[in-house]
């Protein structure tokens, strides 16, 4: 009798996603995989203690007439879809039977073909495709007339009571400011190409900086930290411009059509830069992993995204290259004391190790508590009404670490993740902060 292995010793192994196939957008044939894929889930769990996708299916199970998933309604099975944020970390971490298991798990991906199915039933609200269209919302709202006026109704308990009731934004949730547009412009003219230019193993020294839709509209001082620090290394920085969302809050309801525009927009203006010897680098974790990642597998046919999945990297990872061939300044004029890092979830799937806190760590008498558990701020779930006290409960361990810690300084790749965590801390003055920020109070520049 043929036996099935428990687990594999290999690596990983991802397929493109076949989005645009008939079959792919099947759903009775889409329903026969769920059933496959959460039966082999059910007897397993290994994964109760991640997003709360699994929780609400095991639940459901448990409390089924049957206590097998052939007791449980279908309608369910979006539940499932909905508490998935395409965070990754099942298939990286914790499933035994993702490929080249002969079982093929990608639980991710199957709630990526769920999520786009869902998009042409229409099933994502007004809200859903509304907060998703980042660079609309950004536009407006960064405009000179408009950001203050918003930034203090989103401090009013009455306007947000009004903001949840009719837009199902949860009243408690912390939204980031918005900083005037007049940041962003100013850091698109600025260039600093230097004249003497050293390579350092795969990097140029010279970037490109993908500004992201927070750099810009939210926390432009993210990206002239960013800046600052890479020129005080001698590397060459200029900020994109003409570039849009890289696309990940439409993946994430799955609006392809959205996701392949957005991506018609950003890749030739990368390429471009590529081809002309520039390296790209991405401050926000998800928008680098959208071009290293998504977009590959979603057009594995484009050359030109190959192109930019290639030149693309976080800026930690870029900074740590610099150091392996002694091209990183090692001279820091402050101490950072103790520092609690949190590993943004879609840092961890781009597999390039621990390089923000190898970083942190080259800074003296600096003392790092590493913190590899999901924030549950997950893009826009943790805002959502009907979602936002499952991001609590997701994050209160972080919190409750870096309480213990009792940290000088709590830092995150994902600022929004940061910005998460420290809402929790309710008593606490720390200021969440970005990795590379706080590494330019160590260099005192």
């Amino acid at each position: 009798m043929a036996s099935v292995r428990e687990g594999s010793l290999e690596a990983p192994k991802r397929f493109p996603v076949n989005w645009q196939s008939t079959d792919f957008l099947d759903e009775t044939s889409l329903f026969e995989e769920l059933d496959r894929v959460f039966d082999i889930c059910h007897g397993c769990r290994r994964c109760f203690n991640l997003c709360n996708s699994f929780p609400t299916l095991f639940d459901a199970i448990d409390e089924s007439d049957t206590m097998e998933l052939d007791g449980v309604d279908k309608e369910i099975y979006w539940d499932v879809v909905d508490h998935c944020y395409l965070c990754d970390m099942c298939f990286m971490t914790k499933c035994p039977y993702v490929p080249p298991h002969e079982w093929e798990l990608d639980f991710p991906h199957l709630m990526l073909r769920a999520k786009i199915i869902g998009n042409h039933k229409g099933r994502p609200s007004l809200r859903d495709n509304v907060i998703s269209s980042t660079d609309t919302i950004g536009k407006l709202a960064s405009m000179p007339v408009v950001f203050h006026g918003l930034n203090a109704a989103n401090k009013n308990s009455l306007a947000r009571t009004a903001l949840q009731s009719s837009f199902g934004i949860h009243k408690n949730a912390n939204l980031p400011e918005y900083a005037s547009s007049s940041r962003h412009r100013k850091l698109t003219r600025h260039s600093s190409l230097n004249k003497d230019l050293n390579e350092a193993g795969p990097t140029k020294g010279k970037v490109v900086l993908f500004a992201t839709c927070y750099g810009k509209y939210n926390d432009p001082n993210m990206n002239e930290n960013i800046a600052a620090v890479f020129e005080h290394n001698g590397i060459a920085v200029k900020v994109a411009s003409g570039d849009v969302c890289c696309g990940m809050p439409k993946l994430e309801i799955g609006d392809m059509k959205a996701v392949e525009r957005l991506k018609n927009q950003n890749i030739p203006l990368l390429a471009n830069y590529v081809r002309e010897g520039w390296d790209i680098v991405a401050p926000i974790p998800s928008c680098a992993l959208m071009f290293k990642q998504e977009l590959p597998m979603l057009f594995p046919d484009d050359s030109e995204v190959a192109l930019v999945r290639d030149a693309m990297y976080d800026p930690s990872e870029y900074l740590m290259l610099r150091y392996k061939y002694e091209k990183l300044d090692v001279r820091f004029e402050n101490s950072l004391g103790k520092v609690a890092y949190h590993v943004a979830c879609h840092q961890r799937v781009q597999n390039i190790g621990l390089k923000t806190r190898d970083l942190l760590a080259l800074v003296p008498d600096t003392e790092i508590d590493v913190i590899e558990r999901c924030s549950g701020h997950n893009g826009t779930y943790a805002v959502k009404r009907e979602f936002y006290e499952n991001s609590r409960k997701i994050s209160k361990p972080i919190e409750s670490r870096v309480k213990r810690f009792d940290p000088d300084h709590l830092v995150s790749d994902c600022i929004l993740a940061a910005r998460h965590i420290a809402y929790g801390l309710k008593d606490s003055e720390l200021k969440p902060q970005h990795p590379i920020s706080l590494l330019r109070q160590a260099y005192g520049v």
